[in-house]
């Protein structure tokens, strides 16, 4: 099982749902990188279960344990690892899901792949609880990537059909970044907030879940980062998105829109700003042919429904090889969205920080702009 990323920065994933522990193994950071853990703490609890009536009613405190890599708050240059407990665990609440597999989950092809041996104790390794050590990595990542100059943020782009007004393509902000790190729902626009948690709450009250889409945004990135032809930036942030239960479309600057455009609608048109370069427009999300152009890197990761509702479903029982009929009880998200925006946050810093560590190992050149 492959639950690894990175190349400079190299992140391992391990643990289940339900076991004692999960937790992350961090390689290739610096030494001499301070970590403010207060700050990583802050960070893991805007992931957190237990927030309201919108989120599960699992409460884990999320508070992981550095076992290696930082003392005294400064990385030493050795691989960071860091478990967090798993205290809230109600294993018996999925027992029956060996024989019926819950739709959507990945109980059933996770039964065909490792047989008796996979633990579908709320979803294994599969869960979204695997999120929770990815963040304690991004949050590491992105206090790195802050000191030099690269701010990441996102923002609850829509849930439902409800939407958020979204980021200025060319015209965003570090301090709109920063601000809504700082809020309980994390939204540009309190009304469109208020219209999203009434959108969760009516999908809960009739047993049902709500999907959306974040909207993130990297600022400070220099032209050039990034890799032909499969290890483009679009390539890497992908492939950490997809990392995230529930991910099921990314898309960058205009997106799937382009396939709509003209040529002389899409192309992003050059202009010189006080001697430095810069895009008219930022259709292409700040990348071109695969590396940073200078402009706000920003791309879009919509997440699927949750599968776990209470109404009933369609399903099959293995052991009796018939037909079945499935209700979902246990404690579950009636939306993932709210809480996967630091998630998304946390891919974006991580991959972030692995490009610019191999730009600045490999880049020989000077600009050629004079």
């Amino acid at each position: 099982m492959s639950s690894d990323f990175g190349k400079m920065i190299r992140v391992s994933l391990f643990g289940e749902s339900h076991s004692a522990a999960i937790g992350a193994v961090i390689s290739g950071v610096p030494a001499g990188e301070y970590i403010d853990i207060e700050a990583v703490d802050a960070f893991m609890a805007r992931r957190a279960p237990g927030q309201g009536a919108h989120t599960t009613s699992r409460r884990e405190a999320d508070r992981p344990v550095i076992l290696s890599g930082i003392a005294d708050s400064v990385t030493t240059g050795t691989p960071i690892a860091a478990m967090i407990e798993n205290g809230d665990a109600r294993p018996s609440d999925y027992v029956r899901f060996s024989d019926t597999p819950r739709p959507s989950h990945a109980d059933y092809p996770a039964l065909m792949k490792y047989g008796a041996a996979h633990d579908i104790r709320g979803g294994g390794h599969f869960s979204g609880r695997l999120t929770a050590p990815l963040c304690f990595a991004g949050a590491v990542c992105k206090q790195i990537l802050a000191r030099r100059g690269i701010t990441v943020g996102a923002h609850i782009a829509s849930v439902g059909a409800v939407r958020d007004e979204p980021f200025d393509p060319v015209g965003i902000s570090a301090e709109t970044l920063s601000a809504l790190s700082e809020k309980s729902f994390t939204v540009l626009s309190g009304k469109a907030g208020e219209r999203m948690l009434e959108e969760i709450r009516l999908a809960k009250e009739d047993g049902d879940s709500v999907g959306g889409v974040i909207e993130c945004a990297a600022l400070g990135l220099p032209p050039g980062v990034g890799e032909p032809i499969f290890d483009g930036v679009e390539n890497r942030l992908a492939a950490a998105l997809f990392g995230i239960p529930a991910v099921k479309g990314v898309e960058f600057g205009a997106g799937f829109k382009a396939a709509a455009m003209r040529g002389s609608e899409h192309n992003d048109g050059y202009v010189c700003d006080g001697g430095t370069v810069r895009a008219r427009t930022n259709n292409g999300g700040g990348i071109a042919g695969g590396l940073t152009t200078g402009m706000p890197v920003i791309f879009r990761a919509a997440f699927k429904p949750t599968p776990s509702i209470a109404r009933e479903q369609r399903t099959v029982n293995l052991r009796e090889k018939k037909n079945a009929a499935l209700i979902i009880g246990g404690r579950h998200d009636p939306c993932v969205v709210p809480r996967a925006v630091p998630c998304v946050e946390a891919a974006a810093a991580i991959v972030l920080l692995d490009l610019i560590l191999e730009h600045h190992s490999s880049c020989k050149c000077e600009s050629r702009v004079e």
